[in-house]
């Protein structure tokens, strides 16, 4: 098992839950009897082979050294994974938002493979849903993603009832850690000695790294590090329960600011969160005096490498501008930490931009000692990470996918997490907090409207 996948089992514990996953929301197709969901379940348990990635396990689930490899089992009980579920009469999307908090706030179960899938019926309208967990040490949101995708066809007549677990038309994953199928690590004593040269030339290429990265950031810079975010009410311990809430936007909107300002769309995504999360904390009275800091995932795989599982991601920190009340200075200060950030990037190995990256969020392993969290500064204040999404409407055997709603992690000391993706013309932003932290969690969906609406009327393309 590759160090940057064991690292997520080795995080995890009852009150920070290491699985990311999505919330998908489908329109069934024209004709659609009552029993459309029940009849995509039964399919779906039907699947007679699923791929290895689906069928991985911690070697020992209970030891420590299960964090060293993977064991592959050779049956899986679809039926314990795959969950057949119902709103209540209502079929309000308050009902559905409570249904996700609960279940993303579960542990998965380290004796079976990691991942669990809820379908669920009964939304407003005669939708569904989807909601999909699998553990971070499996993979990584954008690889999450982007499996999803590959199950979604641009065909709304197709009749293929395509899973994650068993997409025909890739070649199935092979273990991360042999490059082979099967069980172990390191099986043969050439295997060991090549893994020895690979880390000893890691970590040669690591030291190298790591004196470029401190002679980049020597002198004026607007990229953040870590320790310069201020105490926030989102930095503090966190229990287990979790509270998500989630809603679209037209894509547009995001185009004409990004136009009119000369940025990113990823710039102007995370000036609208900044503009929001201004909002909330001076409704709390909780704005601090310094601006907030996020720490923003990059992902560093290869066009090689697109579709591969476990993890491959870089983060950088953003400096969020939130003590400036004005929207087009916010996104100024956005776009050049940023741009900073990933011109630091573009000039890193990949094992150089990981050293980096783990330099950013080291501090969070001494999060576990008593007394870190709530008397030492925050490396950063939370997460917001945006995944590219399909641009073309997607159906999955018939039924319109309307929107993808990321559910990511919050860790102790980071309560909040906005990860945000796009579908066929719609920015889809899923929020995830600590439940006991963000009692009012639902507020944040209102300011990134008014604060969208602010970047507008700022650059004139209301």
């Amino acid at each position: 098992m590759p160090v940057t996948d064991s690292i997520f089992l080795l995080a995890e514990s009852r009150e920070h839950p290491m699985h990311v996953g999505s919330l998908e929301v489908f329109t069934p197709p024209e004709g659609a009897g009552p029993d459309y969901v029940s009849d995509l379940y039964a399919q779906f348990l039907a699947t007679e082979v699923v791929d290895e990635a689906f069928r991985k396990r911690p070697g020992h689930p209970v030891s420590s050294l299960g964090y060293l490899w993977w064991s592959v089992d050779e049956e899986v009980d679809l039926e314990y994974h795959v969950r057949h579920s119902a709103l209540p009469a209502s079929g309000r999307s308050t009902d559905l938002f409570a249904l996700v908090s609960r279940l993303h706030g579960t542990l998965l179960d380290r004796h079976r493979p990691l991942w669990e899938m809820y379908l669920v019926e009964g939304l407003e309208g005669g939708r569904f849903a989807v909601y999909t967990k699998l553990h971070h040490s499996l993979m990584d949101g954008v690889t999450g993603l982007r499996l999803l995708h590959r199950t979604l066809d641009p065909d709304p007549d197709s009749s293929e009832t395509r899973v994650p677990w068993n997409l025909p038309h890739h070649e199935r994953p092979t273990t991360a850690a042999t490059g082979e199928q099967g069980n172990g690590l390191l099986s043969t004593p050439t295997a060991l000695v090549g893994a020895v040269r690979g880390l000893a030339g890691d970590a040669v290429e690591a030291a190298a790294g790591v004196w470029r990265v401190a002679s980049t950031l020597v002198g004026q810079r607007s990229v953040a590090l870590p320790f310069e975010a201020p105490r926030s009410i989102f930095n503090v311990p966190i229990g287990g329960a979790r509270r998500f809430a989630s809603r679209s936007w037209p894509l547009d909107r995001i185009a004409r600011v990004h136009d009119a300002a000369d940025a990113t769309v990823n710039d102007v995504v995370l000036a609208v969160c900044s503009g929001a999360l201004r909002a909330f904390l001076l409704e709390l009275d909780a704005l601090p005096e310094d601006p907030l800091v996020a720490m923003v995932p990059v992902s560093l795989r290869t066009a090689d490498r697109i579709d591969a599982g476990g993890n491959s991601v870089g983060v950088t920190l953003c400096n969020l501008g939130t003590d400036s009340p004005d929207p087009a200075e916010r996104l100024r200060v956005i776009r050049a930490s940023m741009s900073e950030g990933k011109a630091l990037f573009h000039g890193l190995t990949p094992v150089e931009a990981l050293v980096w990256s783990a330099a950013n969020i080291a501090p969070l392993g001494l999060t576990p000692v008593p007394g870190v969290v709530r008397f030492t500064p925050p490396p950063f204040n939370l997460i917001i990470s945006n995944v590219p999404g399909p641009r073309e409407p997607l159906y999955w055997k018939g039924a319109r996918l309307d929107g993808v709603y990321p559910t990511s992690v919050v860790l102790d000391g980071q309560a909040l997490n906005i990860t945000v993706t796009n579908t066929d013309g719609s920015l889809d932003v899923g929020i995830v907090g600590c439940r006991r932290t963000l009692p009012s969690l639902q507020r944040l969906l209102g300011h990134i409207e008014q604060s969208l609406t602010d970047l507008e009327e700022a650059f004139g393309v209301v």
